[in-house]
């Protein structure tokens, strides 16, 4: 008999429908898997026919041959597992066949025959609903994450035996319920803004790249408080909407990086690789590529410190996403692409020792090493970068004399009163902040006043500034303007987004 069960897999975080064809005929015993399975799924016939035999059901002395279609479709994981079972069960009849039309199973199997969670259920069963699929059942474990999906039956099964006996009409299956309709609940964060003493240009600095979402670059000496500001920025940030943290939950889902007991993505990602990383592991990599760190803080910030210490091919890699908010990840088999909407925090020290910019210790570089060491950030990257600040060290008043700095509450109001202009400006496009803009945009919603203009043309031929830094500088006023609820962009919007580019002239110099 022929049983055919529906699956599907993965292509980055697209799916594709995939048929599971089961059938069992007369022969010497075997089972064949064919259809370009990988070693994971070539391993799940010795996983399926011990399962179903210590599952108390009978594994068929037959011949049994099962193809995953379309067969020019790699298929790789254990997420096979249970629907090759259901599908041999199916054949055999050991479970009434009409009852698994409709349905995707997705699941691994243990040699007990207990169903284990999988990675990418969200992914999948979102997949699913696209085809058109409206049921689904999924190990226990992976439930919560799988119901996240709206208008879907979600069935959490334990074990093979239990899925048996459902599909034999002998026991009722409860449909998943998870109230996932509502935007997450803020989240408590452990840091605040009100911890950082002194540095007052620098948050200044840093609300403003929240209300725009535009990108950072800090440059000071060692202990200035860099790393502090930085892991300081997702709590100033808008909260994540619901279909946000469903993008996010996706890409964390398929890279395995779930909590278990709280499926669904409610902080802003705040991502750290170390300046030892390369450049597969921040873009993605392997033979079917996963998402890499990039693509981890979508949504969120990217924190890379010690910038010009990271391998030159991992630094040029981030250009595309900053540019487009995606990644392209392409292989021999096929290629994918990620979303990596993020925002990028750079770190970096002015020179090798770190003590240029120091006014208490000497400098022990040579220029020539100077410039070497900030040349490592290309001109082009750095192009990419909104906002350059330049960190300085703080006193020993300011650090223990000087009263507790803003909360991150007040000026996350702030920031979202600014973000709530921008979605009202960009209604009906398919941009959420400032620093997404393109130069039709720029050009739209970015008009400074003639003063304004008369500054930002003598800025532009004193610091020899590219046509990409030219529109940089108006998306940074645009946002300044609009944390002054200014609809107009004046001379001293555009006078304090100018400063922030007050360190080209030291990376090209």
């Amino acid at each position: 008999m022929l049983a055919i069960i529906d699956s599907v897999a993965l292509q980055g975080l697209d799916g594709q429908r995939v048929r599971v064809e089961v059938d069992v005929s007369h022969g010497l015993p075997c089972l064949d898997l064919v259809g370009l399975p990988d070693a994971a799924v070539r391993e799940a016939k010795d996983r399926v026919r011990t399962a179903i035999k210590n599952s108390g059901l009978e594994f068929p002395i037959q011949r049994i041959t099962v193809n995953l279609a379309p067969a020019d479709l790699r298929k790789e994981g254990p997420v096979f597992d249970l629907p090759i079972a259901i599908g041999i069960l199916a054949a055999t009849e050991q479970i009434n066949y009409e009852y698994c039309q409709g349905i995707l199973f997705i699941g691994e199997l243990s040699l007990d025959g207990s169903i284990r969670g999988v990675h990418g259920v969200l992914p999948l069963v979102l997949a699913a609903r696209d085809m058109g699929l409206k049921r689904v059942v999924v190990p226990l474990e992976n439930a919560a994450e799988a119901a996240l999906a709206l208008d879907m039956e979600v069935y959490g099964v334990a074990n093979l035996a239990e899925l048996a006996a459902a599909l034999r009409g002998e026991v009722e299956l409860q449909i998943y319920q998870l109230e996932a309709g509502e935007a997450p609940a803020p989240q408590e964060s452990e840091v605040d803004f009100a911890d950082v003493r002194g540095q007052l240009a620098a948050k200044r600095a840093l609300e403003v790249a929240a209300a725009g979402g535009h990108n950072v670059l800090m440059l000071g000496s060692p202990g200035c408080g860099k790393t502090m500001l930085a892991r300081r920025l997702p709590t100033i940030l808008p909260d994540l909407t619901f279909e946000e943290s469903i993008e996010v939950t996706k890409i964390h889902s398929l890279a395995g990086q779930l909590v278990h007991n709280d499926p669904l993505v409610k902080k802003r990602p705040f991502r750290t690789p170390h300046h030892t990383s390369s450049a597969a592991s921040l873009v993605g990599g392997g033979r079917v590529p996963k998402p890499g760190e990039i693509s981890l803080a979508h949504h969120g910030v990217l924190f890379m410190d010690e910038l010009p210490e990271f391998h030159k091919d991992a630094l040029e890699a981030l250009r595309q996403p900053l540019e487009d908010g995606c990644i392209s990840v392409s292989r021999v088999a096929a290629s994918f692409t990620f979303p990596a909407k993020i925002m990028l925090i750079g770190a970096a020290n002015p020179c090798p020792c770190g003590y240029q910019l120091d006014k208490d210790r000497e400098c022990s570089c040579t220029p020539f090493q100077v410039q070497r060491y900030l040349h490592r950030i290309s001109g082009p990257l750095l192009d990419r970068i909104d906002i350059h600040l330049e960190v300085p060290k703080i006193s020993y008043a300011e650090l223990t004399d000087a009263p507790p700095g803003e909360p991150s509450a007040q000026i996350k109001a702030r920031v979202e009163q600014a973000r709530s202009i921008q979605r009202e400006r960009f209604k009906g496009l398919a941009i959420t902040c400032n620093a997404a803009m393109g130069a039709r945009e720029v050009r739209r919603f970015c008009k400074p006043d003639p003063a304004g203009a008369k500054l930002l043309q003598e800025a532009f031929k004193r610091m020899s500034l590219s046509a990409r830094s030219h529109d940089r500088i108006l998306k940074v006023a645009r946002t300044i303007a609009d944390l002054d609820d200014s609809e107009i962009i004046s001379v001293n919007h555009l006078a304090e987004a100018i400063q922030y580019r007050g360190l080209d002239r030291l990376f090209r110099g």
